[in-house]
């Protein structure tokens, strides 16, 4: 069984930085991407970021020059260094794997729980 636990959520003021950091356990025969989303109240999900196997990483524009994504295949665990955070980024924030527990299964999204960022003076 997958399961993606994220940490390192919580409130900070204008300016501030958080990282957080999702551990992954389950097996995936292949995996596509890795990335953070999030989802403010009101709002669709949208993609923070993420790492495609063997692709470039992406970031939403809103968050260039601001986030940066990282992944430890060593300890199977994708962090998100957020600096100078802005009210704007209040959400909460996802991790996801995309990939395949078998080589021929289909591929699916895996999802954590999900961690509230809150950014407010």
């Amino acid at each position: 069984q997958v399961q993606l636990v994220e940490s390192g959520g919580g409130l900070v003021q204008p300016g501030e930085s958080l990282r957080l950091s999702c551990a992954v356990s389950g097996r995936f025969s292949s995996t596509t991407a890795w990335g953070w989303y999030r989802q403010a109240p009101g709002k669709e999900r949208e993609l923070v970021a993420d790492m495609p196997s063997g692709g470039t990483t992406n970031y939403a524009d809103s968050v260039k020059g601001r986030f940066t994504i990282s992944r430890d295949s060593a300890k199977n665990t994708v962090s998100l260094q957020m600096n100078s955070l802005e009210p704007e980024d209040t959400a909460v924030y996802y991790c996801n794997v995309r990939g395949r527990r078998i080589s021929w299964g289909p591929i699916r999204d895996y999802w954590g729980q999900g961690t509230q960022v809150t950014v407010s003076s």
